[in-house]
This record gives structure tokens, C-alpha cells and sequence, in this order.
């Protein structure tokens, strides 16, 4: 219960609700309790006349609360019944059709208002778990599974929610209806009570044996939910190239297998669940019987009960198992909820590495450069740069080339603080980004990736989405300056034209032209350009390769780079290695050193 009580704290805006909703529930478990109640004078009036009371009663204070209530309805019902039988019965049943109204009334009061509870907890843990899917750093996801976070966000939250309702009636309603159901019985007969109540710890302990491993099996499941969300997510995402190896076969495989492995866990898990209801019930009739043999022992043999209230205990003792069901189902809802509100509070509780610190500095504009100083970076036990310096002063192009894995695009993550550096510092104008919020750092500069990443919405939207308020002039000039309003303007619908999942309706070099158009309405000082046009064929890398010349005009730029064509005419080539700077220079003054940048550039090969 310890992860289920943190989750409850999205509870407290709604409050009031859960306040009507036990309040109703009180007044359910009353009326559930009296319309049995109301049953004993209407046997004894109606059937046997020595019950009959024709002298009003009298009170005697708290002590004879029972007698009094009893005799002064047995009272009313008698001189209905000295009137005119038949209305006495009618007037009988008109009382007992109230009291069972009143108690659905308040049964549905009471899930109506728990339903505004529920919902609002479902949306603001919802909302909480993508505040902070957004908010942590970039790292946390590199080797999580995304079926996995969207089934936390999805299947688990439901999960949760669900046992809200549950949580609810096995802390108030179905306990207020046992106590007062209990209170009834006691007033009938303290002896038959105790005796029942002999035999309920009994089938409470074979109860819990039954959900003893509900918790465990929960979390199987919701496990096992994520990994198969990870490979429809996964097959949705490279759809060309599982039929390009024909790997349909592998894949149903592979998602068979999670599905079989789901199945079984939830086999187990539903049946143990199911158990539930049926052994309650059967050891609930199993008390009845018991309460019908010792009773009736009381009525027949010893004449110490009289045989209405003997009729109506045995409705109570009926109207306990009920609830005593409901506690018994809800006990595994709430142990289903507690498996995944500790899978959601694992996101929820991460702490997040990269924060802005408390007197950050809110930096506005670039004037003088970029310093990376002395700075090292490891994933995990690898080292992926080792003492790296490097200064970009402002309106230089620099551009970083090398080989795979010599540490390029780090140097894109660790500028943009996706990542923090282990040691050393980065700093612009003199202050380093660790000083600065990451929300004005991150205003200073536009990034272009190798991937075009797009949303599935209108060129519009995907354009405009570091400026929400930009004009269409704006955009279009953009647009222009990227090279893609050529195609743009004839797109069925322009700027509101959908692009589709990714931005699937384009192709490659229109997606990077489109991507290039957003960075540049943003208009930021600093552009980061992580091989913008490594994935293009050679037509459209001289589009995007203009636009990124277009881009860079007057702007301060770190290219890291995968073909000279991008590169050559940049103020500063770095070369890594092994994240290590080898060489340093422009173009021409590279080429005279016959060093490791004329390899590169024989070989055409800076990926």
C-alpha cells in the first residue's frame, strides 16, 4: 500500500468529492441495514397477533432505545392493521420499497461523486507523468523500451484509477455496512452473533491465501504490457525494413511470444482473481447454514429468539457477505493498483540530473563565444571525450569531422545540455550553461539533426514550433530561405497540408528542407547542425546544402559534418579522434598538413 498512499495525494484537489462520497456511503450502509431491520416488526404485527403493541411506549432513556423503537413501530403498524389489514401490509411494503430506494439512492450518490474523484486523479497523473517524461534529460530514455513508458502512461494509470473506486468501498461503504449490519445483529442476539463470528476469521484467512501472490503477478503483467507496446512501437517505426529483410516471420515471432507470455500471467492472475467471489460465497452460505442450525436450535429447542428477529438476522447475516465480497475483490484491485502505482512513481520519482539551479541566469543574447574548456564525457564506464577544448567566437562557422565514434555529436548534446559534462565546462560569453536556465540556453540556439523529426501535423505547426505566434509571412519566408516553399506552395492545402507520421508524405530532403525552416523562424544566434545532410541523396543535399548557407548567414555555427561538401568553407575544421582534437584549421591549410583530415577527405568518409 506504501506506492498506493503517494498516488492518493493526487487525491487532495478533490477532496470534497470523497467527503460527499462517504457521506453518501454512510447513509447507503444505514439504509442498508434498516430495510432489513424493518422486516422484524412486519412478520411479528402480521403473523403473530401476540406481538401486536396497543399501548404507545414509553421512553426510558438510552438503555431501552431498542425496546422503545421496536415497540413504537410495532405500535404504528398495529393500529394500521386495526384499521384495515390489507393497508397495513401495503403500508408495510410502501416502507420497506423506501428504505431499499433511499439505500440505492445514496449507492448511486456515492458513485457519481467518487466518478469526478477517479476521472481527475486518472488526468493529473496523467498530466504529472508527462511533465516529467519532458522534463527528464535526454539520457533516462536511451535505454528504456517506449512501449514500456507509453504502457505506464497508459494501462497503469487506468490500472490506479480503477482501484480508486475500490479503495474507497474497502475503507468506508462495505465496513460501514458490516458495522452497522453487526450492530443490528448484536441488538437481536449477542450469543448467535459471537458464534458467527467464530467462523468469519476462518474464511478471511483462506480468503487472503488466494491473493497472496495477486501483487507480484500484477507487475508481470504490466511488465510483459510494456514489452509488447515496445514491439508494435518498434514495428510501426521500421515497417521498410522488416519487409526489406523479410522479417515478418521474426517479428510475429517475436510478438507472439511477449502475447503467449501475457497470456499465461494473466490466466493465473484473472482465475486467482475470480476465486475470490465463488470461495467468499460458498463460505458465506457455509456460515448461513451454520447460523441456521445454532439458530434454529434457539428458536425451536431453547425458545430464546423468536422466529421473525431469527428471520431477519438471517438477512443480515446474508447482507454481510455481500460486502464482505466486495472487501474481498477490492483488497486485489487495490494490490493490482499498488503494482502499478509503484511502476508510475518509479518515472514519477527519477530525479532529474540536469536542473537549472536556483539563481540561474536568464541569458538573452550571444555577443562574444562559445568555450568549451577542458571538458571530459562518459557514457556509462566508456570515455567518449578526454580534455577537449575548443573556442567558437561569435559569426564563425566551426565544423567537427571524424570518424563514427570520435565523439562529435556528444559535443552537439553536451553544448546543448541534452547531456552534462563530467568535467570541465562549457561557457558563452564567460558564463557557463550550467549557470544559465536550460530554457534561455536552449533560446539561443537552433538545432538541425541528421533525422527530420516532424509531427504528424500541418507544415504550419511543424514550422511554427519554437514560435507559436509567427505570421505566414514569417513562415513562408522561412520556408524560402530553407529552399521548401517551391514545394510547399504546392502542397494540396499549403501551410495546413498534414505531412503525415514523421513527415511520411515527404521525402527525405523536402523533410530536412522543412526542418531547416523551423530552426530558422526561431532565429537564433547559435545553430547546431548534426550532419543535416548525411541521409541525402546528392540532388537534394545541394537544396539543403544551399539552405543551410542561407541559414548560417550572420550566425555563429558548430557543423558537425559527414560530406566536404558541407564543411570546406568553414572558418575552423576540427578533427577528432577517439574524442580527442588531432588537427586543427581551415580547409586548404588541412589539406597541406597530409594528416588525418586529407585521409578523410580521400575517403570522403566523415561519419
Amino acid at each position: 500500500m506504501s506506492y498506493f498512499r503517494k498516488i492518493l495525494q493526487y487525491a487532495i484537489p478533490y477532496k470534497r468529492y470523497a467527503i460527499l462520497n462517504i457521506i453518501c456511503n454512510i447513509f447507503y450502509a444505514v439504509f442498508s441495514t434498516l430495510s432489513f431491520i424493518a422486516l422484524i416488526p412486519v412478520i411479528q404485527v402480521l403473523f403473530d397477533k401476540t406481538k401486536r403493541v396497543t399501548a404507545k411506549p414509553v421512553w426510558d432513556g438510552l438503555g431501552g432505545i431498542k425496546d422503545y423503537v421496536t415497540g413504537y413501530f410495532n405500535y404504528q403498524v398495529t393500529q394500521k392493521v386495526a384499521e384495515d389489514e390489507i393497508s397495513a401490509l401495503l403500508f408495510i411494503c410502501g416502507i420497506v420499497v423506501l428504505l431499499f430506494l433511499l439505500k440505492n439512492i445514496f449507492g448511486y450518490l456515492a458513485a457519481y461523486f467518487i466518478t469526478f474523484l477517479r476521472n481527475g486523479v486518472l488526468r493529473d497523473v496523467r498530466d504529472a507523468l508527462y511533465k516529467k517524461i519532458l522534463a527528464l534529460p535526454v539520457s533516462y530514455f536511451s535505454e528504456k523500451r517506449k512501449g514500456d513508458t507509453i504502457s505506464r502512461i497508459t494501462a497503469d494509470v487506468n490500472e490506479v484509477q480503477t482501484s480508486f473506486l475500490s479503495i474507497l468501498e474497502l475503507i468506508v461503504r462495505e465496513p460501514l455496512t458490516i458495522i452497522f449490519t453487526i450492530i443490528a445483529m448484536l441488538m437481536m442476539s449477542a450469543k448467535l452473533t459471537i458464534f458467527v463470528f467464530v467462523f468469519l476469521p476462518i474464511s478471511g484467512f483462506i480468503i487472503s491465501l488466494i491473493g497472496k501472490k495477486l501483487k507480484k503477478q500484477s507487475h508481470k503483467a504490466q511488465e510483459e504490457n510494456g514489452y509488447f507496446l515496445s514491439v508494435v512501437e518498434e514495428t510501426l517505426s521500421s515497417l521498410k525494413i522488416i519487409k526489406g529483410f523479410n522479417a515478418e516471420d521474426k517479428m510475429q515471432n517475436r510478438f507472439q511470444a511477449s502475447t503467449n507470455r501475457l497470456n499465461h500471467i494473466l490466466n493465473k492472475l484473472i482465475n486467482r482473481q475470480n476465486l475470490a467471489s465463488p470461495a467468499s460465497e460458498f463460505l458465506g452460505i457455509f456460515v448461513i447454514v451454520i447460523i441456521l442450525w445454532f439458530g434454529g436450535q434457539m428458536v425451536l429447542v431453547e425458545g430464546s429468539l423468536d422466529a421473525a428477529t431469527f428471520i431477519a438476522f438471517l438477512g443480515l447475516a446474508y447482507n454481510i457477505l455481500t460486502p464482505a465480497k466486495q472487501i474481498s475483490k477490492a483488497s486485489y484491485s487495490v494490490k493490482k493498483g499498488n503494482a502499478a502505482a509503484e511502476r508510475i512513481l518509479q518515472v514519477l520519482e527519477t530525479p532529474s540530473t540536469i536542473t537549472d539551479k536556483p539563481n540561474a541566469v536568464i541569458k538573452e543574447d550571444f555577443e562574444d563565444n562559445i568555450k568549451i574548456d577542458n571538458i571530459s564525457f562518459r557514457y556509462e564506464e566508456e570515455n567518449v571525450l578526454r580534455e577537449f577544448n575548443l573556442k567558437v567566437n561569435k559569426g564563425e562557422t566551426v565544423a567537427l569531422v571524424g570518424q563514427s565514434g570520435s565523439g562529435k555529436s556528444t559535443i552537439a548534446n553536451l553544448i546543448t545540455r541534452f547531456y552534462d559534462v563530467n568535467e570541465g565546462s562549457i561557457s558563452i560569453d564567460g558564463i557557463n550553461i550550467k549557470d544559465m536556465t536550460k530554457k534561455s540556453l536552449r533560446n539561443l540556439m537552433g538545432l538541425v539533426t541528421q533525422d527530420s523529426i516532424l509531427f504528424n501535423d500541418t507544415v504550419r505547426n511543424n514550422i511554427g514550433l519554437g514560435k507559436d505566434d509567427a505570421s505566414d509571412e514569417e513562415i513562408i519566408d522561412a520556408l524560402k530561405i530553407a529552399n521548401a516553399w517551391e514545394f510547399v506552395k504546392d502542397l494540396p492545402k499549403g501551410l495546413e497540408t498534414n505531412i503525415g507520421d514523421a513527415g511520411n508524405k515527404l521525402s527525405g530532403g523536402q523533410k530536412q528542407r522543412l526542418s531547416i525552416a523551423r530552426a530558422v523562424l526561431k532565429n537564433p544566434p547559435i545553430m547546431i547542425l548534426d550532419e543535416a545532410t548525411s541521409a541525402l541523396d546528392t540532388e537534394s543535399e545541394k537544396l539543403v546544402q544551399k539552405a543551410l548557407e542561407n541559414m548560417m548567414k550572420n550566425r555563429t555555427s558548430i557543423v558537425i559534418a559527414h560530406r566536404l561538401s558541407t564543411i570546406q568553407n568553414a572558418d575552423k575544421i576540427v578533427v577528432m579522434q577517439k574524442g580527442e582534437i588531432v588537427e586543427e584549421g581551415k580547409h586548404l591549410e588541412l589539406l597541406q598538413k597530409k594528416g588525418t583530415y586529407q585521409k578523410l577527405v580521400e575517403m570522403q568518409s566523415f561519419d
